[in-house]
Formats: structure tokens, sequence, C-alpha cells
């Protein structure tokens, strides 16, 4: 059943709610601000190589939080326009509530929030965590330097691109679309198989030509043929 939460409860379950997520953890809140706490608590999930997406509408963050941001390689971030959400979710709770991130750990504003267990309320977990899918669908991921990049490709340490082959956002700028979008066609194609919003490369991926390649610095990326057309 879903549990109320006033200011002082809010800030307990989400440092709870971060420090027990196991495999991913999402945040999502319109401004990006971090405090001491939060800090602590994003690095050590780093280092347990936890997937941690951010989605934020507006940044706050100085040069220097900047700089200690981009050595986090497991943590993401994402820039989605008219964002107003304030939405946290590992993968057994969700909270619904009005404190912004930069607001974590701040007891002297009046919030109000709502605790999901996905043990509990099974359908409202869901709802959810698909509503959170779908912010991060339609954001733009960008490295915390503010240079936009797409969600598979890496920046300063771009992929090698074999004789015919170029990345997935080569591939969508060719096409005239965005990564997104495309990344979204070859789920539909069969390309792509969607795992709770990780992409994999299928076996008709691979026969069409696709390859999967896992850069040392930024992680995962695509390469296709540069002649790749996508199934109708």
């Amino acid at each position: 059943m879903a549990k109320f939460l006033n200011t002082s409860a809010t800030n307990y379950f989400l440092e709870e709610l971060i420090k027990d997520a196991k495999d991913r953890l999402i945040l999502i809140s319109p401004f990006l601000k971090l405090n001491d706490r939060m800090k602590e608590l994003l690095a050590d999930k780093n280092r347990l190589k936890i997937d941690v997406r951010i989605v934020y509408g507006k940044s706050e963050l100085q040069p220097e939080e900047i700089n200690w941001l981009k050595e986090l390689h497991y943590i993401r971030t994402s820039f989605c326009k008219n964002l107003h959400a304030k939405c946290y979710l590992n993968e057994e709770l969700c909270i619904i509530t009005s404190l912004n991130l930069y607001e974590f750990s701040q007891i002297n504003n009046n919030e109000m929030g709502v605790l999901l267990r996905r043990s509990d309320d099974a359908e409202l977990y869901k709802d959810a965590y698909e509503e959170a899918q779908r912010i991060i669908r339609i954001s733009d991921e960008v490295r915390i330097s503010l240079e936009r990049v797409s969600n598979d490709e890496e920046i300063k340490s771009k992929p090698k691109e074999p004789s015919g082959k170029i990345t997935s956002s080569k591939l969508a700028q060719k096409l005239g679309m965005k990564t997104s979008e495309l990344l979204e066609k070859l789920t539909e194609s069969g390309d792509l198989e969607d795992r709770e919003g990780k992409h994999y490369l299928t076996v008709k991926g691979k026969e069409r030509g696709g390859e999967f390649h896992m850069g040392a610095k930024f992680g995962a990326y695509f390469l296709w043929p540069e002649s790749f057309n996508l199934l109708p």
C-alpha cells in the first residue's frame, strides 16, 4: 500500500532508496544541484557500478562539481525540456514527491510525497517506472560538461569506425532523425531489443551488419553499415 511522506520522511526514504539500489537508480528532478550528502551517495553507487540515470531540466552545478561528476562513468545525465516531475526509483521503491533533488537533506522546507513499493503496489510501480522510462526516452543524454551526445556514443574517446561502419548517431543524422528515434525504430524492426531501458543487439541486428562495442571510457555503443536501411 502506498505510504504518505512528510518532509523528514521524504528525505529519509529517498536516502534509503538510493543506498538500497542494487541494479538501477533513476533520479528525475527539474533542478540538478548536488549537496555533499548526495555526492557521497552517488559516488558510492558509481564504485558499485550501479546504473544511474539522472534526468534534469536545469543545471546549477559549479565547475568543480561538473569535473567531479564527469569522473563517475556509471552515472548518465539527460536533459529534458519543460521537466517538472520529481520522481525517484530503484528496482523496488518509487518516490513521487514535491522534493527537488537539490533540496534533499533540507528539512526547513515543507514537502510531501508518496512512497510506492513494488512488492505491495506492483501496478502503480509499473506505471511510474514506465513513465520514468518515457521521460528518459524523450530526453537528450548529455555529458555533464553540457556537450550533447547520443545514448551510445563516446565524446572524448570516440569509437573507432571500421571502413563502411558508422555509429548510431551518425546513422541517425544520415536518416534525418534523432538518435533516440533511431534506437526506437531499430527496436521496432527487431534489430535491437529493449530490456528495462537498455538496448541489446539481436541476432537479426547482427545478421544485418550491426556490431556491439564496449568503449573503455564511456561504455557501450553500436556500429552499423553506412548503407544500413530501416525495415518498413
